[in-house]
């Protein structure tokens, strides 16, 4: 592992029991930030390391999310294994799990029997609907929250059903909510002495989003509709996605300034006097026509054409860019945002630096994530006092995987 004595959360420790996205996110933001995180998997691994079986780039994002960590197996189901993660806990500051609600305690290994080990020990719990409540046992996916929470039905067409956003914007809006929920619990701690329970739910983190469309109910008495690329609640304009002859263009104008701007670089200015659009209210009354203008002078150039006018006019724009332009942003990579790293299992790949920028601490750099069990054998020697015997019999009976060699990908 990298030095991470200057690094804020140096001297942390953290129980990383978390899959997929939401949890594996908030634990990587803590090791970027210093913290000795040791993420402990199921003896097969965790659900998206398990994607290499369907191909090696469903798998990367398990490569994005568990930099900069130590990886150990556990079978928890087993009574030496629950022994050796009750081991860890007593030193530990911090354990993140995001299991469906009551799974930890039905181990024995919940919150209320892991304070009794380690009264300043933060546990933190993310779930889809709470560890509380009617709906807690509710199965909880990022799809079925952006259902069950509104997103959905806000999002898309009007024309058309209630589409999901593209990214897994859930997951991470709830791992970041859990980082932050984890490091005030540990500033209460350097108060009190005492850690606690936090947990976030996925659903609850979705509400505050909507503001925008949430809005609208109070005009309507009547359920947001679904707006396309135009402002959720309908009350800014332009605000847009807008085609070019090559791509398209996002636009917003939120001030006068804006909007005359736009005019100037579209070659008409007279636009900004003219009682249709010379003001926000006006042109939210006639938003069909004020795209079908904007829409009808970017159509007509090529994107860089348009970035070029836009950028000289001070016009609030964006292109719309695929990700594999995005991979390759060289801002992004002038800033240390992303990083190539040759990963033994993924080959040469691009992940993300944490996005929570310390200026008077140093970057942690893009170690490669672990494979599976690469810790094992180090965390019981090291940490607890394991002997080779000791920790050649876990292996042998199944507490804990054989850690396999891994070959570089080609």
């Amino acid at each position: 592992m990298t030095d991470s004595a200057v690094l804020p959360l140096s001297g942390i420790r953290v129980i990383d029991l978390t899959q997929v996205y939401q949890g594996p996110y908030c634990t990587l933001l803590m090791a970027k930030a210093g913290a000795d995180v040791i993420k402990v998997e199921p003896l097969k691994g965790e659900p998206i390391r398990i994607r290499q079986e369907v191909s090696r780039g469903s798998a990367v994002p398990f490569a994005m999310l568990n930099q900069n960590k130590r990886d150990m197996t556990l079978d928890l189901k087993s009574p030496e294994g629950k022994d050796i993660l009750r081991r860890l806990v007593k030193d530990a500051d911090v354990l993140v799990e995001n299991y469906a609600p009551g799974v930890m305690d039905r181990l024995g290994l919940g919150f209320e029997a892991l304070r009794e080990i380690n009264p300043r020990l933060v546990y933190a719990s993310g779930s889809g609907y709470g560890i509380t409540g009617p709906d807690k046992d509710r199965q909880a996916m990022d799809i079925t929250v952006q259902a069950a929470s509104g997103m959905m039905s806000v999002t898309g067409f009007p024309d058309g059903p209630p589409v999901k956003c593209g990214p897994a914007v859930i997951d991470f809006l709830s791992g970041t909510h859990l980082y932050g929920a984890i490091m005030t619990a540990l500033f209460h701690r350097t108060r009190t002495g005492k850690g606690q329970l936090v947990e976030v739910a996925m659903q609850e983190c979705v509400y505050p989003a909507l503001a925008s469309n949430l809005g609208m109910i109070y005009d309507t008495d009547a359920p947001p509709p679904r707006t396309g690329n135009r402002h959720g609640g309908l009350a800014s304009c332009p605000y847009n996605v807008y085609p070019c002859s090559d791509g398209y263009v996002a636009i917003i104008c939120t001030n006068e300034t804006h909007f005359v701007n736009l005019c100037t670089a579209m070659g008409q200015p007279e636009l900004a006097s003219d009682p249709r659009f010379c003001d926000r209210a006006s042109r939210v009354r006639n938003m069909d026509l004020t795209d079908a203008t904007i829409g009808a002078w970017t159509g007509e150039r090529p994107k860089a054409e348009v970035a070029r006018i836009f950028g000289a006019t001070k016009v609030p724009h964006a292109l719309v860019r695929d990700l594999i332009e995005v991979t390759n942003d060289s801002h992004m990579h002038a800033r240390g945002a992303l990083g190539w790293v040759d990963h033994p299992e993924f080959g040469r790949i691009v992940v993300p630096q944490s996005p929570l920028r310390l200026h008077d601490a140093p970057g942690l750099p893009f170690d490669a994530a672990p494979s599976l069990g690469a810790h094992s054998r180090q965390v019981l020697a090291v940490e607890l006092g394991y002997s080779e015997a000791d920790i050649d019999r876990l292996e042998d009976e199944g507490v804990i995987a054989r850690a396999k060699a891994v070959q570089a990908a080609e």
